[in-house]
């Protein structure tokens, strides 16, 4: 559930998946009118769960007689009939919410307790009628991809005016009489709180309360991102806050903005190494940056590399900032992944039909582009720096919008008043997607909210805190105790901010205890051995929680060459090379350790696992010992070099205890 679909999400990526996907068509059909009460039957794959389906109309308020299903789960309140029901809303537009209902009933606890909790798919996505396209089947061959919008729009025909927010609303409204709840909790996600509040703003009287999570406010998505933007520097210098960057930069902003300059609007080429030892390469643009700035809203991890990383590339280290935009791509193809869990011409079928442009809707696609980037042109350089104009509209719908047809007039602002009753709203306070701006401007809206900042999370938070302090407040909100502010807490192991690369040898300080070209070695085993294993629990964490995982082998690449592989209980490296030079193979076991040092610029040498944990051996002739643990001499921020065989003794890879091994040092 963390990875709900911005709704500010990269068009270039979206189209990508378009591009890529083999959709079948899936029209609307005739199904019996809405009875009074949903026919609920026990889920095949739940017994916690009743499913159902409920016809609406295709067009609300106009009178045809043509309906679709919606898809609907039901949790039971344990005690007695509820009269009130929670609606769970997924984020998108797009986002199917059925895959989630178990993990909504884990997150909501005992608020379901004496409600009932319902989840749908709203129509358009997953088991509702999914929207779909002919004209995506087929890659189009670097064909412009407002062309195939364009055609996707028509194919959808007129009916694609009728899946929009207000939709939805009509659609919650009809599960609310159906289901025979006086009142409903609306509990939103991303683009799910926009349509909790316009249901708000539609049927005051039915909402007991609004629980709000990163929020968009009922007249957004801003076209032009502009709290995202301004959100940027001020995200960095909260990484980088208490000096967590103190030994890599001065200031992220200015190093990213050094970068940026240099790019120029171009890009450059950088070299990372998959985990068969393969060098590939990527592309280092503003863009490509920007996204993986944003993809560190589920992904953390990635924040933590990213001043290091932007560092190294402004010296002329291209390695660090490829891996981290390659694991950025790898984690955006993963969320957006063609599947029955998100559904990208309904996407395009709501923001495109409700969003509230910059242009004129009679005007020619052209017309339209040049009318938006007018307006960009208007903001204040320093409103969107270190980006730039062209980011804005890359970043943006726009691009791909411009060349929708629509079917509608463009929406009129939402001026209806949201009402007063009991609301939580929940900002991670780093969340670039819905930035905590759009959360205080949501709560100034709504008399007696309470707006809850949570640190060191992104987008999703009551999925995605480790503090368990947004969970408190949910629970006070519906006790009516005071809610209480969330505490900062120093971050877990891997999400601190990484130690910035060695570009040489020469930059690594001896070992303690050893001098020379062996000490410097012997260091550089050390950094190597920390990145080794943050790269094997990065990848064994994103394996455990996609279900990927095999539970026999996990490989991950080395910065610079070589790759290692966790199999058989045993760890193998080849050639690992995380300081330019300097080569590790060998393997480590549970008792054993035998590991070759090579490499050009290296003294070479043998180690082995000695007493207490630690590793003896002879480098260019020198006898050479390396503790474990903190007496190592090892920056404070490396992983230890016993967490390594931890890992390599773990004998349950795929195992739950693992997983929660590993959500714990991620502070998951």
């Amino acid at each position: 559930m963390t990875r709900f679909r911005s709704v500010q999400g990269s068009v270039a990526k979206i189209a990508a998946t378009l591009l890529t996907t083999c959709l079948c068509v899936l029209g609307v059909t005739a199904v019996p009118a809405a009875q009074a009460q949903i026919a609920f039957a026990p889920c095949g794959d739940s017994n916690d769960f009743a499913c159902g389906h409920l016809a609406v109309p295709l067009a609300p308020g106009n009178g045809s007689p043509e309906t679709i299903a919606l898809a609907i789960r039901r949790h039971r309140a344990p005690v007695g009939e509820a009269r009130s029901a929670v609606i769970a809303l997924a984020g998108g537009p797009g986002q199917a919410a059925l895959p989630f209902a178990e993990q909504f009933a884990a997150l909501l606890g005992p608020i379901v307790s004496t409600r009932d909790l319902i989840a749908f798919d709203q129509r358009g996505i997953g088991l509702s009628h999914p929207l779909s396209c002919h004209r995506f089947e087929q890659p189009l061959g670097g064909g412009p991809a407002g062309q195939a919008i364009a055609e996707c729009a028509a194919q959808l025909g007129p009916s694609r005016s009728d899946y929009t927010s207000a939709d939805t609303v009509a659609d919650i409204e009809a599960i609310r009489v159906a289901g025979g709840y006086e009142k409903l909790v609306l509990y939103g996600t991303s683009y799910g709180t926009k349509v909790a509040e316009e249901y708000a703003q539609a049927y005051p009287s039915h909402v007991e309360a609004l629980v709000l999570d990163s929020v968009v406010p009922p007249n957004g998505p801003d076209p032009l991102n502009r709290a995202t933007f301004a959100a940027v520097g001020r995200i960095l210098r909260q990484l980088c806050a208490a000096r967590a960057c103190a030994h890599i930069t001065r200031s992220p902003t200015a190093g990213l903005a050094r970068l940026l300059a240099r790019l120029g609007g171009g890009e450059e080429r950088g070299r990372w190494i998959d985990g068969h030892g393969r060098a590939h390469t990527i592309d280092i643009s503003a863009n490509a940056l920007l996204g993986a700035l944003v993809a560190g809203d589920l992904e953390p991890i990635l924040r933590a590399e990213f001043p290091a990383a932007i560092r190294a590339a402004v010296s002329g280290d291209m390695a660090p900032v490829a891996r981290l935009l390659a694991r950025a791509e790898s984690g955006e193809s993963e969320a957006e992944s063609p599947s029955e869990s998100f559904d990208t011409p309904l996407y395009y079928a709501t923001s495109c039909e409700e969003e509230q442009f910059p242009w004129n809707r009679s005007s020619s696609p052209r017309r339209r582009l040049a009318e938006a980037k007018g307006q960009i042109a208007k903001l204040a350089p320093s409103s969107i720096a270190p980006f730039t104009a062209a980011n804005v509209l890359d970043f943006s719908d726009m691009d791909a919008c411009a060349f929708w047809p629509f079917a509608t007039p463009a929406p009129a602002r939402q001026i209806a008043p949201l009402p007063a009753i009991p609301t939580l709203i929940l900002s991670g306070a780093d969340d670039l997607r819905t930035p905590t701006a759009n959360a205080r401007e949501v709560a100034a809206q709504i008399p007696g909210s309470h707006l809850l900042v949570v640190p060191n999370v992104g987008h999703s938070v009551l999925g995605t805190d480790p503090s368990n302090c947004s969970h408190v407040a949910l629970l006070a909100l519906f006790a009516g105790t005071a809610i209480k502010p969330c505490r900062a807490a120093p971050p877990s192991p891997l999400l601190r901010v990484v130690p910035l690369a060695p570009k040489r040898l020469a930059d690594v300080a001896p070992a303690q205890g050893t001098r020379g070209k062996p000490g410097r070695t012997l260091q550089a085993v050390a950094l190597t051995l920390a990145d080794f294993n943050r790269q094997l629990a990065l990848q064994e964490l994103t394996q455990l929680e996609s279900g990927s995982l095999a539970a026999t082998t996990l490989d991950v690449g080395g910065l610079h060459a070589g790759w290692a592989a966790f199999a058989a209980g045993k760890l193998a490296l080849h050639a690992y090379s995380y300081v330019p030079g300097v080569t590790i193979s060998g393997e480590i076991g549970a008792e054993i350790v035998q590991l070759s040092i090579g490499g050009t610029a290296a003294a070479h040498g043998t180690l082995r696992l000695g007493p207490s944990r630690a590793l003896t051996g002879v480098l260019e002739g020198q006898h050479v010992h390396l503790a474990g643990g903190r007496s190592s001499g090892l920056d404070a921020s490396a992983a230890q070099f016993g967490a390594v065989l931890r890992a390599a003794s773990a004998t349950q890879i795929g195992s739950t205890a693992e997983l929660a091994r590993l959500r714990a040092e991620l502070g998951r």
